[in-house]
């Protein structure tokens, strides 16, 4: 690995593209690196995790309204949408934004945190529906998805967004343009000039994760990848971007976030060496935010040491500064502790989180979000007497530069009404690679039959499976074995809003 500086230079100083991040992002896009064997495997299982949950939301609102987006724009050799026969497609950058927002709905895939925040699996739709439209073969979306991973966990740990207040999406757009350009193997200078074009148009503020917490959470990581997939369209014909977008005098750095006296480090691999970022990333074993995962587990644990819920006085969680003002009492978001909250701000909210699994012993990405659930008498006296604190140790553990160090739990001290004081921690979900159970294949493949049982056929569900674990082996034109079609019983009409524009 190298770390590349970036900094804010002024236009006189005419900053040559070989010193700019985005060309550095190109170049190892466009390299001729071997694949790691390990990473191609964390490819395929994360193909696994996209697919259950796209699946398993198939028929909530936002995923219907993205879909009958996707099929106003059909087209003969297009790509795929999740949950409808192979033979339905439309334009790649539609199917894109069905996909991805089926994929995000119950924010139950993969996660990055570092510098900032992510979810690196959410480069996957844009590159697969291209790689459908574009009859590529399975190395070709192998190479494309390690290099959309790539990128994404690097900018992560080098460039905060944010503190901001710049919506993480802002990666995803650079990451999925450098993905397309290692799968479609496009010059280094037409993935230059996507990278940067694809930044521009995928800047928005972190107001949709804010406050009262709309669908659009769902639809942000879609959009950015549709739009990525626009903005290397038009670079493959020749047109170019705003320059440097990175270091320009009036660029991203400067004017968006911290300014020209700001030097960043983003740590980039050499030109030709293996991609193995994605090995770095985790899934989720809980529908939820990303850092409620180990908060989850310990209160899973708690509920077996507790007889008696009713005689807690309060629960301080101890954390980091990310989960104290982002899923904790710092937001200082009253809507984190509204049982009529949506499902969106309920599954940003560590207070109701830990309280409903402390009750239950469990989680459920269906039945622990119910309204009726939400306004359980007993869950908002629980509920409303948790508050979370920043620590600085588990500040210091979240953002530890090894792997291996870096943590995202807490330690939990529940005071009871007796005096007595019960308390207990944990560093990373159980599911993650350092946890009680770190997950493999075959735990990928429990959550996919969980999620999409009673939605896909026995006889889909072992078709997909075979079909993605031979992923290297699928020749050009093949990967829409990749795709998915529910069942007959479980297709449900929507009526279509009576004034739509498509």
């Amino acid at each position: 690995m190298r770390n590349i500086i970036v900094k804010v230079h002024p236009s006189k100083a005419n900053l040559k593209k070989k010193n700019q991040l985005a060309w550095k992002i190109a170049e190892i896009a466009s390299d001729k690196a071997k694949v790691n064997n390990d990473a191609v495997e964390m490819v395929i299982n994360r193909i696994i995790d996209n697919a259950s949950v796209a699946i398993a939301s198939y028929n909530r609102k936002p995923v219907i309204s993205a879909r009958q987006m996707a099929l106003a724009h059909p087209r003969k050799n297009g790509a795929n949408v999740f949950g409808l026969s192979s033979k339905v497609k439309v334009d790649c950058e539609w199917a894109a934004w069905a996909n991805g927002t089926a994929v995000r709905e119950l924010d139950y895939h993969d996660t990055f945190l570092a510098a900032d925040y992510s979810h690196p699996g959410d480069n996957i739709p844009a590159i697969l529906a291209v790689a459908q439209q574009k009859g590529c073969s399975g190395m070709d979306l192998i190479k494309g998805i390690l290099t959309g991973y790539e990128v994404q966990v690097n900018l992560v740990k080098g460039i905060c967004l944010h503190e901001h207040k710049i919506d993480h999406i802002a990666h995803l757009g650079p990451s999925v343009a450098a993905g397309l350009g290692s799968l479609l193997k496009l010059n280094t200078e037409t993935i230059y000039q996507s990278v940067q074009q694809a930044l521009h148009i995928t800047i928005s503020t972190r107001q949709s994760r804010k406050g009262e917490i709309s669908s659009w959470k769902a639809f942000a990581p879609a959009h950015a990848g549709k739009l990525a997939i626009e903005a290397v369209d038009r670079c493959m014909r020749g047109e170019g971007a705003p320059s440097p977008i990175y270091e320009g005098e009036d660029s991203i750095i400067a004017y968006v976030l911290s300014g020209p006296g700001k030097k960043y480090i983003v740590p980039l691999p050499r030109i030709n060496e293996p991609k193995k970022a994605i090995l770095e990333t985790y899934t989720k074993e809980h529908s939820a935010e990303y850092q409620s995962q180990a908060l989850i587990d310990l209160a899973r644990r708690l509920n077996k040491k507790i007889k008696n819920l009713s005689n807690i006085s309060k629960i301080i969680i101890e954390t980091s500064h990310h989960t104290h003002f982002v899923i904790g009492t710092g937001a200082n978001d009253p809507q984190k502790m509204d049982p009529n909250a949506s499902r969106e701000t309920l599954d940003h909210s560590i207070m109701y989180i830990f309280a409903v699994a402390l009750e239950d012993g469990t989680w459920h990405h269906i039945k622990s979000y119910t309204p009726s659930r939400a306004k359980r008498k007993s869950t908002i006296n629980l509920w409303h007497k948790i508050s979370t604190k920043e620590d600085p140790k588990w500040t210091k553990k979240y953002h530890d530069r090894n792997p291996n160090k870096k943590c995202f739990g807490g330690k939990v001290i529940i005071k009871m009404k007796n005096g007595e004081t019960i308390s207990d921690e944990i560093d990373v979900a159980d599911a993650h690679p350092a946890g009680n159970r770190p997950f493999k294949r075959q735990q990928y493949i429990e959550k996919f039959e969980t999620l999409t049982n009673g939605i896909i056929s026995k006889k889909e569900s072992k078709r997909f499976l075979e079909s993605v674990q031979k992923l290297r082996r699928i020749s050009p034109g093949g990967l829409k074995k990749l795709n998915l079609e529910v069942a007959h019983r479980f297709l449900k009409r929507s009526k279509k809003p009576l004034k739509t524009i498509f």
